[in-house]
């Protein structure tokens, strides 16, 4: 493979296109029509609307540009990009885009109502995201992922559900499901920031190929399989946890500016 050629491999696959338009277009018209007949608001902040868009944006680059594609077949390291992207990046923008009055007439169905009270309590989703994420880099299970299609599937829906409900104790926009108050919210932010450093260091310090997809892999931009895991295991370590510790200081100023109060009474993003 040369080493522009994978620039042209996206990935229009049809679950990825159609997930892409149900997503946006229920939005979209949940925000516009819904909101005008029931009455749920007024308007709708441009600027949510931006950002939630910006964030299905995030998800089609992560899907079906080139780096799926050199992610599946030639880089861990453009796989493991992927993955920040769809755990840390997209996650805080769907939120954020998310008014709660959108998704509040979920919680009238009793079922859906009690369970989104205790997944999105903080230990519950702390170790929901953090477990699967984990799990995932077992070599064994990464590597069926990237064996059979319907599973690497599988694999990337949850992830990103698991991502969405272990940021809502941050950026939750609705008050059934709050945010933690400023002080749990660091605390919170800071464990968080411990599992892709464990993880990320252990791959990064391996002295052999964890995963044999990689190993057989041709080699693109002349980088070794053992250099390629190296620069995986960094870009979780350090990308991965300072998006976690960017947040947790913006969370720190807002705190030490005295804005706990109208935190508890506003659903606008950290």
């Amino acid at each position: 493979m040369s080493n522009t050629q994978w620039l042209g491999e996206w990935t229009f696959e049809p679950s990825i296109l159609l997930g892409l338009i149900l997503l946006c277009g229920v939005y979209l018209y949940g925000v516009g029509p819904l909101r005008r007949r029931y009455g749920w608001a007024s308007e709708i902040d441009q600027r949510q609307i931006a950002l939630f868009l910006s964030g299905a944006f995030v998800i089609f680059i992560a899907l079906a540009s080139p780096l799926d594609e050199i992610g599946d077949r030639y880089l861990f390291s453009a796989h493991m990009t992927q993955h920040l992207l769809l755990t840390l990046v997209m996650p805080p923008l769907l939120l954020m885009g998310t008014p709660g009055w959108l998704i509040k007439p979920l919680l009238e169905w009793r079922f859906i109502d009690s369970i989104a009270r205790f997944v999105t309590k903080p230990i519950p989703a702390y170790l929901l995201f953090n477990v699967v994420f984990t799990a995932y880099h077992v070599p064994s299970l990464y590597d069926l992922s990237l064996q059979n299609n319907a599973f690497h599937i599988f694999v990337h829906l949850v992830l990103m559900a698991t991502a969405i409900i272990a940021w809502l104790p941050i950026f939750s926009p609705l008050e059934e499901l709050p945010r933690l108050p400023y002080p749990a919210q660091i605390l919170y932010l800071f464990f968080s920031a411990i599992p892709p450093t464990i993880l990320g260091a252990l791959i990064t310090f391996s002295e052999s190929v964890l995963y044999p997809t990689y190993l057989i892999a041709p080699r693109v931009f002349d980088v070794s399989a053992l250099d390629d895991q190296i620069g995986a295991g960094l870009i979780m370590w350090i990308p991965g946890a300072s998006v976690y510790l960017f947040v947790l200081t913006v969370v720190f100023f807002k705190w030490f500016g005295g804005d706990d109060e109208k935190e508890s009474k506003s659903n606008v993003a950290v």
